[in-house]
C-alpha cells in the first residue's frame, strides 16, 4: 500500500504562483513514476503532468507546459508541482497519483494510488 497526502493549495490571483506538494509513505521503493492530475467543477479529472522514478525525466500537458514543473525529493519521497503564471483556468482540484507500473503514463488508469486532493482557486 501506499499513502499520498497532497499540500500546499489555495487561493491566488491570476498571474501568481503556487507550490504543491505531495508525501508518499509506505511502499513506495516499488514506484516507477509519479504524475499530477486536476479537476474542474463539472469537467473530468485531466492530466497535468509526470516524473519518473530517478526525476530526470517530465512531461506535460500542452496546457500546462512551460507554467508548470514537477519535481522530486526522493530522500523525502516528495514530489513537488510549481504552477506559475496561474490562470482562472487553473482552478481545480488537483491530485497526485502514484504509479507501480507505469513510467510517465499520462491516463488515470496508469497509477495505482492518488491523493485526497488539494484545491487550487485562482481568481482574475
Amino acid at each position: 500500500q501506499v499513502q499520498l497526502v497532497e499540500s500546499g493549495g489555495g487561493l491566488v490571483q491570476a498571474g501568481g504562483s503556487l507550490r504543491l506538494s505531495c508525501v508518499a509513505s509506505g511502499r513506495t521503493s516499488s514506484g516507477l513514476a509519479m504524475g499530477w492530475f486536476r479537476q474542474a467543477p463539472g469537467k473530468e479529472r485531466e492530466f497535468v503532468g509526470t516524473i519518473n522514478k530517478s526525476g530526470d525525466n517530465t512531461y506535460y500537458a500542452d496546457s500546462v507546459k512551460g507554467r508548470f514543473t514537477i519535481s522530486r525529493d526522493i530522500a523525502r519521497n516528495t514530489v513537488y508541482l510549481q504552477m506559475n503564471s496561474l490562470k482562472p483556468e487553473d482552478t481545480a482540484v488537483y491530485y497526485c497519483a502514484f504509479s507501480l507500473r507505469y513510467g510517465l503514463g499520462v491516463t488515470e488508469s496508469s497509477y495505482d494510488y492518488w491523493g485526497q486532493g488539494t484545491q487550487v482557486t485562482v481568481s482574475s
